[in-house]
């Protein structure tokens, strides 16, 4: 790690090209997770999840066994195994997006595992098919190494910020789609029916995902739209008086995004991080909750301690 912190630096600039080559690396891994796994509510059975090696796509049915794929950003390779003894592994260095994808699929028909993917990425600008992508090349291991880092942090505040919610929650996963890592908190009624109408994404989906009212919130490393890392947090359908909420400081509601944004150098810098992130979970999470009504008696609850049982 650069940094002499568990927060890493993590200057979009310093590894865009990465960043974006990436990206679309853990969509080919993801779709492939889309195509083995049966729907879950909130298509919640396609995002990865932070491994303590670094991006993992846990356990996958593969006929009467199952497998796995990891990209491991501590060794840079990507391990594909399954539970009839078999694995295999290629390494993550600079390379076509063609030249990966081709590589990931033969990891897995060497386990056995022979399956087709959508080639169009998601959530992209300009996409291009997987198979025919020779333009993004870049593989900064330093910098991966660094966004892992990160994301060990915000993975182990998000999950501590999930405990205090008995309601139902979504697991902390990233999704490969948006390239954010997210958590999501339900208030268990029915949500209007969705617009739709966000790019690269189909309406089915996002209406599928957006069927009940919801407080997300989510760490993104950027983009060519919003290129600073940055947490956020967002309600659907946002209530009335939502954006005008005291949260955080060093927070701001973005009106262009329909998010609050809170800097992730903001937390990074802080004398203690974790709790600002976590006050910047509560206040945005109060926000949506107070706002749109939520019955927090029944929902809330204090967050868990290792070893010890809930108080009732």
């Amino acid at each position: 790690m650069r940094a002499g912190t568990i927060w890493p630096d993590l200057p979009y600039a310093g590894w865009r090209d990465t960043a974006r080559t990436l990206h679309l690396w853990t969509q080919i891994v993801g779709k492939v997770r889309l195509r083995l796994t049966p729907w879950l509510n909130h298509g919640w059975q396609v995002p990865l999840y932070v491994t303590a090696r670094g991006l993992g796509t846990s356990p996958m049915p593969a006929g009467p066994d199952l497998c796995d794929i990891e990209f491991d950003f501590i060794d840079h390779r990507l391990v594909a195994r399954s539970s009839c003894g078999k694995g295999g592994s290629c390494p993550l260095e600079a390379q076509t997006v063609a030249e990966f994808f081709r590589k990931a699929l033969e990891l897995l028909n060497d386990l056995g595992v022979a399956v087709a993917i959508n080639e169009m990425p998601n959530e992209v600008p300009n996409p291009v098919r997987f198979s025919q992508d020779h333009a993004h090349t870049s593989y900064d291991a330093g910098a991966v190494h660094d966004f892992w880092r990160a994301l060990i942090q915000v993975d182990r505040v998000f999950k501590l910020f999930r405990s205090g919610f008995l309601g139902k929650a979504s697991p902390v996963h990233f999704f490969w789609g948006s390239f954010d890592l997210a958590a999501t908190r339900f208030s268990g009624r029915p949500a209007p029916r969705h617009p739709g109408g966000i790019p690269g994404l189909p309406d089915p989906v996002t209406r599928e995902a957006y069927s009940h009212e919801v407080s997300s919130a989510g760490f993104w490393p950027g983009s060519e739209a919003f290129p600073q890392p940055a947490f956020y947090s967002y309600a659907y359908p946002e209530p009335a008086g939502f954006r005008q909420r005291t949260v955080t400081p060093g927070a701001r509601f973005d009106a262009a995004l329909g998010e609050f944004i809170l800097p992730y150098g903001t937390v990074r810098v802080a004398a203690d991080p974790d709790a600002v992130l976590l006050d910047f979970l509560s206040t945005t999470y109060a926000a949506a909750a107070d706002c749109g009504g939520w019955d927090r008696a029944a929902l809330d609850c204090p967050v868990g301690v290792p070893g010890r049982v809930r108080p009732l």
